[in-house]
């Protein structure tokens, strides 16, 4: 059976862990960027690493030197790229998928604040929390009414018109 991955490589061993390490950190990077994390939301996302151990990798990162993270963390960063794709399939535009992450929303899981609250608070629950929602609605299940819905009113025999 097959561990979890990163950007399709297991990376339960250490051997992986460090192969994949520097290519994921910058993508997160980027990533983070997009969405516009300070510092310390990123190191939350990251499991809140010291600073010095996150500018550590980071510097190795951008230097392409090798670079072995922790299995967590990883996984952290694997939940971060899935939410990413996740926006840019529902979404036609990375800023709209941003949008989305900033917005309040009424859903449960959210309970009226952002979805980006979810990514920052420093869990990785929130971050599975987070990806399995994405997850469901490109499958295709329900998402919960928000603002734009409230004033919806369904269709009548008498609003269609043939022609």
């Amino acid at each position: 059976m097959q561990g979890p991955s990163v950007i399709g490589a297991e990376i339960t061993s250490a051997e992986k862990r460090r192969e994949v390490s520097g290519p994921v950190l910058r993508t997160f990077n980027a990533i983070a960027d997009l969405w516009t994390l300070n510092e310390e939301q990123r190191r939350a996302v990251l499991g809140s690493p010291p600073r010095s151990t996150y500018y550590g990798w980071m510097a190795k990162a951008r230097a392409h030197k090798s670079l072995t993270l922790d299995y967590d963390v990883l996984i952290r960063i694997s939940l971060i790229l899935g939410i990413y794709q996740a926006l840019r399939i529902l979404y036609e535009t990375e800023t709209d998928g941003v949008g989305w992450l900033r917005q309040p929303n009424k859903a449960t899981v959210f309970g009226g604040q952002n979805p980006l609250t979810l990514i920052v608070g420093g869990t990785q629950d929130g971050l599975f929390q987070l990806r399995r929602y994405l997850d469901a609605a490109r499958g295709g299940l329900f998402i919960g009414p928000n603002e734009v819905d409230e004033n919806f009113r369904p269709y009548e025999d008498k609003d269609i018109h043939w022609s």
